[in-house]
């Protein structure tokens, strides 16, 4: 028998509360969003403040698409020896634009992983959020498992 037989399912829901947290925690993340046929997927550094997500960028194919975008799928996740877990969450990005808003995202502490300029600052009002966490235990033993037969 399996050494974690009888155990509870490795998979668990985040509470919304708890996803919010992880991504307060956190600076680097993704974004993916769809522009025409294309899914596309892009690393950012952000800085989370509730269900705002703001991140700098510079104007291209990320700005461009994010703001085209009718729905962004935002997501961080992190892999330890004993557990793993992700949040994904979807909103609408907008650019920040008021002045009041460009001041407060410059004074926040977005490091990007490259020195490159990125005048440029994006909002993800964030409208839906889940998360998962993941033991890491070992593989059962396929003999521990009961077959599943297609023709049921």
């Amino acid at each position: 028998m399996s050494q974690h037989a009888g155990r509870e399912n490795p998979v668990h829901e985040i509470s919304e509360d708890e996803c919010l947290k992880l991504l307060a925690l956190f600076e680097f993340g993704r974004i993916a969003f769809r522009v025409g046929d294309l899914l596309e997927v892009f690393p950012v550094n952000y800085h989370s403040a509730g269900r705002e997500i703001t991140f700098r960028t510079a104007p291209g194919t990320k700005l461009a698409g994010a703001l085209m975008a009718h729905d962004v799928v935002f997501e961080i996740d992190n892999i330890g020896v004993k557990e793993a877990w992700s949040v994904i969450g979807h909103g609408r990005a907008r650019r920040l634009e008021a002045q009041d808003e460009i001041e407060a995202a410059s004074a926040l502490p977005i490091h990007p992983l490259i020195p490159t300029v990125k005048r440029e600052f994006v909002r993800i009002d964030l409208t839906r959020l889940s998360g998962r966490r993941f033991h890491r235990w070992a593989e059962p033993h396929p003999d521990d498992e009961p077959l599943v037969d297609s023709t049921d």
